[in-house]
């Protein structure tokens, strides 16, 4: 059975068959615009007229779905990142560069959606599923906390995704990790920078608070 748990089995060939179709699962799974679609089912709305237009979990809130609609869609734009790069490496065996394959098909299917003329979302909640399928909790854990420092400091959300994914480079760096890890980062890293060109043709947006403490700080006292 191709889908069948037992590595040993396989040539090369083979598995790298059998990468292809995970990756196409997982392409295809990253690829349904589930906000969009709830969007349309519960507030007979189009999500992308509101917002920053695109078809992802935030414009549920944004076109008034409220935090349950809201917290279902992040939970599916998850979970499609999630369960496909989960069950290829801790049930298939999947390892390598047909890893890589796989851990980058629900983003490039997120961002790239064929459902919709292949504009598709920023591919944030769905990068969150891959790690934590690729590396269970300490993925998101980390990527998420790399997130939450720069957001601390400065406002533009474009340049807390990018300088956040810096500082989770550090972080694998440091963990020692694999040529393969690294690569799936800079695919993610790729897809996401691309999402989020726009954006990124504005300034960093340091919080006020942040400023007047650095004035504090090094502004000395005078006297």
């Amino acid at each position: 059975m191709l889908l069948g748990f037992d590595p040993g089995l396989y040539t090369i060939t083979a598995r790298m068959i059998n990468a292809i179709i995970w990756a196409g699962l997982g392409f295809l799974l990253g690829s349904i615009p589930f906000s969009v679609i709830l969007g349309r089912l519960f507030l007979s709305k189009d999500i992308r007229d509101y917002g920053d237009r695109n078809p992802g979990a935030a414009n549920i809130w944004r076109a008034g779905g409220g935090t349950a609609l809201g917290l279902l869609a992040v939970l599916l734009d998850l979970s499609k990142g999630f369960a496909p790069v989960f069950l290829a490496r801790f049930w298939i065996g999947v390892s390598g560069v047909a890893l890589v394959l796989v851990a980058l098909a629900p983003v490039l299917g997120h961002a790239f959606s064929p459902f919709l003329c292949f504009k598709g979302g920023k591919a944030i909640a769905s990068t969150f599923g891959i790690w934590g399928g690729f590396a269970l909790l300490e993925g998101p854990l980390a990527l998420g906390v790399s997130m939450g420092l720069i957001h601390f400091w400065q406002k533009n959300n474009a340049w807390t995704v990018i300088i956040g994914f810096l500082v989770f480079l550090a972080y694998l760096l440091l963990r020692h990790s694999d040529p393969f890890t690294l690569t799936i980062w800079a695919g993610n890293m790729a897809v996401v920078t691309w999402k989020h060109l726009p954006e990124l043709r504005e300034p960093l947006r340091v919080r006020p608070v942040i400023i007047k403490a650095m004035r504090r700080m090094f502004g000395g006292h005078h006297g």
